[in-house]
């Protein structure tokens, strides 16, 4: 199974397609600021669910954050959880740098 990944800024999301169909089967929605890409829902089609999809969505989305000096803001739960997983990825994660406190 082939899964290929689009970018659809417009919408703010990663698609995933399967096997060139034009069918989406999942796609992963975030907000990108010029600093960070939050990453908020990840949601896949159940007949896809289990096949690797949302892992393609996770890695390429990162991969293009990273290569795009971008940090990741993982408030999805699914995104948090694979990075958790994937230590590798672990850099790219967004750390408040404010010294403000109460």
């Amino acid at each position: 199974m082939a899964v290929e990944i689009i970018d659809a800024q417009d919408a703010g999301r990663y698609e995933a397609r399967v096997d060139g169909s034009d069918r989406t089967a999942g796609i992963s929605q975030y907000i990108r600021t010029p600093e960070l890409v939050a990453f908020v829902h990840t949601e896949v089609v159940p007949d896809f669910e289990g096949k690797g999809v949302g892992a393609s969505l996770v890695r390429q989305s990162l991969d293009e954050a990273r290569a795009s000096g971008l940090r990741v803001l993982a408030v999805c739960p699914f995104y948090s959880g694979w990075i958790q997983r994937h230590p590798e990825y672990q850099d790219l994660l967004y750390q408040a740098r404010s010294s403000v406190t109460d």
